[in-house]
């Protein structure tokens, strides 16, 4: 695969990235390179828990959507991602206005690609790092995706 991405593959990740339940979400691409992703979430009431902090799911979801598109970035164009294993560390509540996940792909393998994702609390002009998950993913071919009934 080539060193640096695309124009053309770094635009379909970032509008790949927000599908779905992640668009619901509000996560949004903003900075790509070749085994990178750093996305972001402008918090809303509804990402909050009952205490007023950002809801541990909301950041898992980030922790884990972001490295799997930090390893799409690395397979070939007709291969899909999907997580194997993800292990998170929360190491202090977020209450800010926004969250900043990146992610990188430590280790890139045949099949198998090992990413580290770490979440920052943005508040105000600081920012905070509230997690970190240690994320492992499959390079599938797309072939082999089993379609889902509707």
């Amino acid at each position: 695969m080539e060193k640096e991405l695309s124009r053309s593959r770094i635009q379909f990740l970032k509008k790949d990235y927000s599908r779905g339940f992640i668009a619901d979400c509000g996560f949004k691409a903003v900075n790509y390179k070749r085994g990178y992703l750093e996305s972001r979430l402008k918090v809303l009431n509804r990402h909050r828990q009952q205490d007023h902090y950002i809801h541990a799911g909301v950041i898992a979801t980030m922790a884990d959507h972001t490295a799997g598109y930090a390893a799409f970035s690395l397979v070939p164009e007709d291969h899909r991602i999907l997580t194997i294993e993800f292990k998170i560390n929360f190491l202090e509540a977020a209450y800010g206005q926004a969250l900043v996940c990146r992610s990188r792909i430590l280790r890139e393998g045949g099949q198998i690609l090992v990413g580290e994702s770490e979440v920052f609390d943005q508040r105000g002009r600081e920012e905070a790092l509230v997690a970190k998950a240690m994320v492992t993913l499959r390079s599938i071919h797309e072939s082999k995706i089993k379609p889902i009934q509707k």
